[in-house]
């Protein structure tokens, strides 16, 4: 029944891509893929997954697992994307992102003959935001908020923005993670441990490797589609492309990183407060924005004006939902179509009847986590479907635990920022208006790359 299960995942995948190729709402073909992998599975009897209430009626449990995932999203992370969104859309109606072009062009002057140097230092910049800002999304939204209108600024196109804001989540680290917490469970470590004796040791010469690939692979990209479509790159977008001084205060440059300020300084992992002051994403970003209402009103000195721009908000948090919170509740129900006619199970079963030694298998199994998390578009999901299994199997291998654990924990990771389906890819670039399958392709072969250099070096230096 296995095979044909698996059978199955690849032919509905296989449909579900060409069907997003061809430019078909891929709300629409995600979640009709998902929920016909899901009717498979119940079919088949694999592993079926049922909603948490369940209605009474096969049929409808169905329809419930989709009103689950929506309510699931909108409590958790839809909330948050959305209320970045509508900061964003915000900043930009009340120039507060032209006043952050404007000041940071003088300091960052010499990045315009290299901007493509500029973008690729927000790799690393990036990594260790994510250490203390451990939600790949979150992140991802507030240097669209902050660093992509500056480095639009400086002259690169909105995909190698985005590109480099995606790299700068490529690894789970640090000890707030999920998966550096199961990682680290399933090694017998602490997460402290676990991070500094393992992850940084592969990750500091891998993303040496990350931002060299990244900046050639992003220049040579815009240079061929300035080549071929010159246009493109210079079509009207809500960011400012030149760094002439707006028409309002330049203190109105601190709002776009106000969010992304207030979470660094009260991150736990910073320490500055004892006892430590809990502040997620969502509460930075509402209160940035009612600071920013203050700023708005002694500027304009108009109630009217001033609630006026408070509505730009609102619209914006609307065009997420329609646009990003509902493709993200799309590609989960694909997801959970995927788990539910046991894809990771058969990959794990496959792949260690093949005869190879240890370390080929490991190397096989850095890359099959990886494509699978393209496929489901989570690092989270495939890591811990993935997992619990790898003690067990190194040890059949010979091999000790963490020998597999880290380099598949960092595979699942990556492979979420060339998925078109995952949540920072779909975020970012709803938020910046380009498509979420252009920003993954362009991401797709430095990461190939840069997999492959963190498997042949973990594996050289076990």
């Amino acid at each position: 029944m296995s095979i044909i299960a698996f059978l199955l995942c690849i032919l509905v995948t296989t449909v579900t891509a060409i069907y997003l190729y061809r430019k078909l709402n891929p709300q629409g073909v995600l979640m009709l893929a998902g929920l016909v992998m899901l009717t498979f599975a119940l079919i088949l009897n694999v592993q079926p997954i049922i909603p948490d209430k369940s209605t009474g009626s096969v049929v409808f449990d169905l329809v419930k697992v989709v009103e689950e995932t929506f309510i699931g999203n909108l409590s958790r992370a839809g909330l948050m994307i959305m209320t970045i969104g509508g900061y964003v859309a915000f900043m930009n109606h009340i120039k507060a992102t032209n006043a952050l072009v404007h000041i940071s062009m003088k300091p960052l002057g010499f990045f315009r003959r290299y901007p493509y140097l500029a973008a690729t230092v927000t790799i690393p910049i990036g990594q260790l935001l994510f250490i203390t800002t451990p939600s790949a999304a979150g992140l991802g939204l507030l240097l669209v908020a902050s660093v992509y209108p500056v480095l639009i600024g400086l002259g690169v196109s909105r995909l190698t923005a985005l590109s480099v804001i995606a790299a700068a989540t490529l690894f789970d680290q640090g000890p707030g993670s999920a998966n550096t917490a199961l990682a680290a469970e399933l090694i017998d470590q602490t997460n402290v441990a676990y991070f500094i004796t393992h992850q940084l040791p592969l990750v500091i010469p891998t993303t040496l490797v990350v931002m060299t690939l990244f900046y050639f692979n992003n220049r040579y990209f815009d240079k061929k589609e300035a080549a071929r479509q010159s246009v493109e790159n210079s079509e009207t977008t809500e960011v400012p492309q030149t760094s002439a001084k707006p028409d309002i205060p330049l203190i109105f440059a601190l709002l776009p990183i106000l969010p992304l300020a207030l979470l660094i300084v009260f991150s736990p992992y910073v320490g500055l407060f004892q006892p430590p002051i809990t502040l997620n994403t969502t509460t930075a970003m509402l209160f940035s924005l009612f600071v920013s209402l203050v700023f708005v009103g002694c500027h304009t000195r108009n109630i009217r004006k001033t609630f006026d721009a408070f509505s730009s908000f609102w619209k914006g948090m609307g065009n997420v939902f329609g646009s990003v919170v509902t493709l993200i509740v799309a590609s989960e129900i694909f997801s959970k179509g995927l788990i539910s006619l046991g894809f990771i199970d058969s990959l794990v079963d496959y792949s260690t009847h093949i005869g190879l030694s240890g370390i080929a298998i490991a190397a096989v199994f850095a890359l099959i986590i990886f494509c699978a998390a393209m496929l489901m578009g989570s690092g989270n999901a495939a890591f811990f479907s993935f997992g619990p299994l790898l003690p067990g199997i190194a040890g059949q291998l010979g091999m000790p635990a963490y020998s597999l654990v880290l380099p598949l924990q960092l595979s699942a990771s990556m492979g979420r920022a060339a998925s078109p389906i995952a949540g920072i890819i779909v975020a970012i670039a709803g938020v910046a208006g380009v498509s979420p399958i252009e920003l993954a392709k362009r991401n797709t072969l430095p990461l190939i790359g840069s997999i492959l250099f963190l498997i042949a070096y973990h594996f050289i230096t076990l």
